[in-house]
């Protein structure tokens, strides 16, 4: 019996490592989002650029958008920058911000620097819409409908080929969608 109690750490160390091993075969961007199909939580947040001033989930409906989760201390976020900017000179949709868990200083600082993508910048400061989101971590974008309704989650850097792949098609069609009950 005291032999047994000696390979448990073993046994432990091996469940681990398989747990592990499995895990680097996983895909963010594929990872569920509990919230596609519901509506963007409801939250009241003052906007980056302007310390005082509110908006509501309300602001974000009427138009088919695509919700960027971003943070300057954010590596990938950088990377996905200068896409996001060329979409936004193409107009194709709004691009809303939320600038997650960041200094505002910083942030702003950033986006007068490198150029600002986004329509309105949310400033979650201390992360609770991205909570409430289900956020993984930065970048990460919901496609929303306009009725405000969150139709698809990607967690990752968009680039050109996500956006010619996967997201304008959905776009368009919920577009469509929008033109058929009126909404731009």
């Amino acid at each position: 019996m005291k032999k047994l109690v000696l390979f448990i750490p073993l046994i432990v160390f091996l469940a681990l490592g398989v747990f592990l091993y499995k895990g680097l075969f996983l895909s963010p961007e594929k990872l569920d989002s509990a919230l596609e199909g519901k509506p963007i939580p409801a939250f009241q947040l003052e906007i980056l650029e302007t310390p005082g001033e509110f908006l509501t989930n309300e602001t974000l409906t009427g138009k088919v958008s695509l919700l960027n989760v971003w943070a300057t201390w954010c590596p990938s976020c950088k990377y996905e920058h200068p896409f996001l900017m060329t979409l936004a000179r193409k107009n194709v949709l709004p691009i809303y911000g939320i600038n997650y868990r960041d200094e505002r200083a910083l942030a702003i600082k950033e986006l007068s620097r490198e150029g600002n993508p986004y329509a309105i910048n949310i400033y979650d400061h201390n992360g609770r819409l991205g909570l409430d989101l289900g956020v993984y971590g930065a970048p990460e974008s919901f496609l929303v409908d306009h009725k405000g309704v969150i139709r698809y989650r990607y967690a990752g850097p968009i680039d050109s080929r996500v956006w010619k792949e996967t997201l304008y098609p959905m776009v368009q069609e919920l577009q469509a969608e929008a033109a058929k009950d009126g909404a731009s």
